[in-house]
């Protein structure tokens, strides 16, 4: 689960401790946008689903979250990065592993980073 997800679910539970009728919290702009879907769905007289497992994407949503495009998704399952199973002919990956993908490209580009800035200190060209 990432990590804003987690603070988040945090905030919701701390506020519903209280006991009050009327509850106020803060959440990140990714919370609220889920909380607006399942809000608009059952708006809309939609049943909505909730289960504990263990989500799947396609690779057009994998793609989005991911920043990327599906050609590069494809990539990354035909070279073993991203685990997947088939469900007829379509890919299905598991949202944990995109989720793992992003923590490790983050930490990865954190890195990238650090050595750029410590290359340039090193080089005089800071301002």
């Amino acid at each position: 689960m990432a990590p804003v997800l987690v603070r988040d679910t945090q905030a919701v539970h701390e506020a519903l401790a209280t006991g009050k009728s009327r509850v106020q919290i803060s959440v990140s702009r990714e919370t609220a946008e889920m909380i607006a879907r399942w809000m608009d769905a059952e708006t809309a007289g939609q049943q909505v689903v909730a289960t504990k497992g263990l989500r799947e994407v396609s690779p057009a949503e994998a793609a989005s979250m991911m920043g990327m495009s599906r050609a590069q998704v494809h990539k990354l399952l035909d070279d073993g990065v991203l685990p997947f199973r088939m469900v007829g002919s379509h890919h299905r990956i598991r949202l944990d592993a995109v989720n793992r993908w992003l923590e490790i490209e983050d930490a990865r580009q954190e890195k990238a980073m650090a050595d750029l800035m410590a290359l340039q200190n090193e080089l005089g060209l800071t301002e």
